[in-house]
């Protein structure tokens, strides 16, 4: 009975009245509403629901597939504007700021879903002043992965509370898409990137349900551009983000500004630390964009009545705020371009990190105990959710540059061998570059050299990535007919630059792009080596003193025949001059 009464006032609150919900047409009510939202549906009523709201209100929704899923499945979103714009241009004609909504990119966290429909019926019923679908357009993605939604039980989120079943993490085949947005692997991201370049949004809300520990607070809000990117868009980040932590805090939510996620696993005394996250998850993807992104993830340990409501009112918070300051934001996003454009010479930083500094935060728990399990033997954090608790504990929160590189004063170089596929991935993008019709001649261009390449020892993600140290130095190079030239002088320069940058986080050739680059194919064989140094020694004087100078001085190398025997090889005219150099060049002129 009492789990029936919280329920009902839940769903209460979600709703605003069971009036109201009652009075709901039945065709534009989900699964989840009718079920007190203990359920959510399955990927047919997203189908349905989109084809029911267009056929409602044929002037403020439209309905449409913007790509199709390895399993053959619709990739179904919906613009929705009272304004009347439903199709890009007009959106741009009507200077409309554009609020990207994606739910379901991991499909068992699928709050926003059923969230987003129930706040799109209300606010298209309601049509009263202050309405912010008046002055922006909604463009709503229920399911992003769209086959891992289909892959429905229950247990796929054992971590999380509810609903009873939902979809799967990853993709059919097995692609977590919020790792995918820079090196766009899937075709859901790809469609997705389509998307993006097409209605160019404002502003982006990637809706998620967190793992980890127990504690009170119910929603983390993280917006980027706020502490890396282009510095003057980081105030209208951090506008976005406080404003919609203040519209929840007034509701009830205890919303924080960090994904709440413990130094140490386990273990609540080691506190937080915060960052800049790669721009292979969508918040930071969109800030090299010059736009904003917002992650919401509302807490797994808070059932799921719960967790709806307060993504329903931060998505409602979030427009009402691109609706209040969206053609001021719209002004500054396109100062930002500009801006970008002119990064050639400046210094820009590839990634970010904590400082050992900390602050003491009162962060809202429950009395918990460690002791050691009976199961695993390891040490275990036992929560008592019956009596709450305020942790002091640190927060590390000042966020430094850890990388930084002055952008090419024209642009990159790219060679003929790799161009096919380079520019797919930069047409993917919406990143500008054109094609060399004529040979380059030779001239000098900067040169990446790796001193150390690391290849990761498993896939991840389907990828051997790579760690390189080294550094930029002038060569001389000529490049064939047909390579690509891409100017640093464009509104997406750090997209570029986080995209062929070598030591970026999520580079191309980070991601294991270019790996043959880095390793060597031809060898000299030992016998011939020993012949080939003792000519060597015999022509060279100077060569002698400095291997016996090595000898004396690095003792690792004199115990080693294999690095004495190359010492000769890397001298000799043999040697690949191309290994360890990565492909792609920088330039400080127009070709």
């Amino acid at each position: 009975m009492l789990r029936t009464l919280v329920l009902a006032a839940c769903l209460a609150a979600v709703t605003n009245t069971n009036a109201s919900a009652q009075a709901a047409p039945p065709d534009l009510t989900t699964v989840s509403e009718r079920s007190g939202f203990l359920r959510t549906g399955r990927y047919d009523e997203v189908i349905a629901l989109c084809s029911a709201f267009q056929q409602r209100y044929p002037d403020a929704v439209r309905c449409f597939d913007f790509g199709t899923t390895p399993e053959g499945r619709p990739m179904k979103a919906m613009a929705v504007s009272t304004g009347g714009a439903l199709q890009p241009q007009a959106a741009r004609e009507a200077g409309l700021p554009v609020l990207l909504v994606q739910g379901g990119i991991h499909a068992g966290e699928i709050d926003g879903k059923d969230a987003g429909f129930l706040l799109l019926r209300e606010l298209l019923e309601r049509r009263q002043a202050g309405n912010p679908l008046d002055k922006l357009v909604l463009l709503f993605v229920p399911v992003f992965n769209v086959d891992g939604h289909e892959r429905f039980a229950a247990w796929n989120r054992p971590n999380q509370r509810g609903p009873e079943e939902m979809g799967w993490r990853t993709t059919a085949q097995n692609y977590n898409l919020n790792r995918d947005y820079m090196k766009a692997d899937t075709p859901e991201m790809q469609a997705m990137l389509r998307l993006v370049n097409e209605w160019d949004p404002l502003a982006m809300m990637d809706l998620h349900v967190t793992d980890g520990a127990k504690f009170q607070h119910d929603v983390s809000i993280m917006v980027e551009p706020t502490e890396g990117g282009d510095e003057p868009l980081r105030g209208i980040g951090k506008a976005w983000r406080d404003g919609v932590i203040a519209r929840l805090a007034k509701q009830g939510s205890l919303p924080l500004p960090f994904y709440p996620s413990f130094v140490e696993n386990d273990n609540p005394a080691s506190g937080f630390e915060h960052g800049v996250a790669q721009p292979r998850f969508s918040q930071s993807y969109f800030s090299q964009r010059n736009r904003l992104g917002m992650l919401v993830e509302t807490h797994s340990w808070k059932d799921y009545p719960t967790r709806v409501r307060v993504t329903r009112n931060t998505v409602l918070a979030a427009a009402e705020l691109v609706a209040a300051h969206g053609k001021d934001w719209l002004q500054q996003e396109r100062a930002a371009d500009e801006r970008a454009s002119k990064l050639a010479g400046q210094a820009v930083a590839l990634d970010y990190k904590a400082t050992a500094e900390a602050r003491t935060i009162a962060f809202q728990g429950y009395e918990y105990t460690r002791t050691p399990s009976e199961i695993s033997g390891a040490l275990m954090t036992r929560y008592d959710e019956t009596r709450p608790q305020v942790w002091n504990i640190p927060l590390r929160d000042e966020i430094v540059p850890n990388h930084v590189v002055d952008a090419p004063r024209a642009g990159y170089l790219v060679p003929a061998a790799h161009a096919a596929w380079v520019a797919a991935k930069l047409q993917q993008h919406g990143i500008g570059f054109r094609r060399l019709e004529a040979a380059l001649g030779e001239s000098e261009h900067a040169v990446f050299r790796a001193d150390k390449a690391s290849f990761s020892t498993q896939s991840f993600e389907g990828h051997q990535t790579l760690a390189l140290t080294g550094e930029w130095k002038p060569e001389r190079r000529s490049l064939a007919a047909g390579a690509l030239f891409v100017p640093i002088a464009q509104a997406k320069a750090r997209l570029v630059m986080s995209l062929l940058e070598p030591q970026a986080p999520d580079a191309l050739v980070a991601w294991g792009e270019f790996n043959t680059a880095f390793e060597r194919k031809e060898y000299m064989e030992d016998y011939v080596a020993e012949e080939v140094a003792r000519e060597m020694l015999a022509r060279d004087p100077s060569l002698k003193a400095r291997f016996e100078q090595r000898l004396k001085d690095d003792a690792d190398f004199a115990k080693q025949p294999s690095a004495r025997l190359e010492f000769f090889a890397r001298l000799h005219s043999s040697w690949d001059a191309s290994y360890n150099a990565y492909p792609v060049l920088r330039t400080d002129r127009m070709p």
